[in-house]
């Protein structure tokens, strides 16, 4: 008989999924407390003891360069020089969840080190997601659990799926995300990660209870932390937009921008493949020659450095303060900027990025067109997702909750068009 269907082995294994999904929704947002104060600490507090009032441009202490250059060249030294001493390098997103579901488990030997690996590059401005690192720690952490409980069943393996669902539920504060991650494929269209069942051992609708269950937890721990401590940080919410003939009239083009600058990305990343590979094993070189593009980009262009969460709130109110070409500009060199940060060594997740990549592209055209812009923003940051990801549903399930209903429509149709366009044989692995 197994053991899974024991009543008191089920209950306490529905048990232990909530509890599992509370943990990694309290681990995701403390995460995400420490990279708030410590950034805060970094590109505010020093800045004002040194007297530099505007840390994004303003010259540093010693009045020739801008502060950026400081901090993300010692960024990438301290990365360069932790990489060498301690070879910890963390796994990106699809790589986490391949090794989470082939092997029902991560390993979980070396969480103190991935998590400051994981940290370090997020605090000194990165252009990069903290999705990567952290799902690893996170599924590493469950397996940790699982392994402790696993006497009662083999089934209680699977908390580290379910805890690893949901911190992506937590850390995207998208439930439907965090429910189809682990059905409809990789993050980035690994068609073979699809390919296999999910290996726990429920009929359909149990197992949709028991996934309801970890999102429901994760989800809600960590914005209970959030409204009771502060901190964490989540997808952008828009409010209405209107769709009339003048943003249909706009949506073909629009989709193919946003496409166009996903094929960027792709660009980047092969082209900074090849420079890593052609450094070597040198982490040192590399993660300096990496801060220092960051700080060119981010004197130039501010908006193109962090995640750009924040940033993307902060446009919702100023962005007609901004030159559209300003903005234009912005989102194309932030979906460059991010795969080439990754590949030099400042290692993490481009989901934050070129989310911010499609909202920053979107004001820019609509400030040109006239469009509405939260139709703009829906469509230029839907279909350039669907060019990096691969996989409408996916980006349909990561965007659901931004966007109003009389957006949606047309981001699906965005994110088809986008992923339904074959990628430039040069740009294809």
């Amino acid at each position: 008989m197994d053991n899974l269907a024991k009543p008191k082995n089920r209950a306490l294994f529905l048990v232990s999924v909530a509890v599992t999904g509370a943990f990694a929704g309290a681990a995701v947002w403390l995460f995400f407390f420490a990279m708030e104060h410590g950034i805060d600490y970094l590109w505010t507090e020093i800045p004002h003891m040194l007297g530099v009032a505007s840390p994004e441009l303003a010259s540093g202490p010693f009045g020739f360069l801008p502060y950026p250059f400081f901090v993300c060249l010692l960024g990438g030294l301290l990365i360069g020089l932790y990489e060498k001493m301690t070879g910890t390098k963390t796994d990106d997103l699809n790589q986490v969840m391949v090794k989470v579901k082939r092997d029902g488990r991560y390993p979980y030997d070396n969480l103190g080190k991935l998590s400051l690996a994981a940290l370090l590059p997020l605090l000194f401005g990165g252009s990069i997601g903290p999705e990567a690192g952290l799902t690893g720690v996170i599924a590493g952490l469950c397996s940790w659990v699982g392994d402790r409980m696993c006497r009662f069943g083999a089934e209680f393996r699977q908390l580290t799926l379910l805890g690893t669902q949901a911190a992506l539920t937590a850390l995207f504060t998208a439930p439907v995300f965090g429910f189809v991650a682990p059905l409809a494929g990789s993050a980035d269209g690994d068609e073979g990660f699809a390919s296999d069942e999910i290996a726990i051992k429920l009929p359909k609708a149990q197992k949709t209870v028991v996934y309801g269950i970890a999102i429901a937890g994760g989800l809600g721990t960590y914005l209970l932390l959030g409204q009771l401590v502060g901190g964490g940080m989540g997808m952008p919410r828009f409010e209405s937009a209107e769709v009339g003939n003048l943003e249909l009239t706009w949506l073909i083009p629009l989709s193919l921008i946003g496409t166009i600058c996903g094929w960027l990305y792709f660009v980047s990343e092969h082209a900074s493949e090849a420079l890593s590979h052609a450094i070597g094993e040198r982490p040192v070189v590399k993660a300096m020659l990496a801060g220092l593009a960051l700080a060119i980009c981010g004197t130039v262009l501010p908006y193109t450095m962090f995640a750009g969460e924040t940033q993307a709130d902060v446009l919702m109110e100023t962005y007609m303060t901004i030159p559209a070409g300003v903005l234009i500009a912005t989102g194309l060199v932030k979906a460059v900027l991010t795969p080439a940060l990754i590949n030099m060594g400042w290692r993490g997740g481009h989901f934050f990025p070129v989310i911010f990549s499609g909202v920053s592209l979107g004001y820019g055209l609509a400030i040109l067109t006239g469009a509405d812009p939260v139709f703009c923003v829906a469509v230029c940051t839907a279909s350039t997702m669907g060019a990096v990801m691969r996989q409408p549903i996916m980006v349909v399930g990561l965007l659901l909750m931004c966007f109003p209903l009389k957006g949606i429509v047309c981001m699906i149709i965005a994110a088809v068009i986008a992923a339904g366009i074959p990628l430039p044989k040069p740009l294809r692995k």
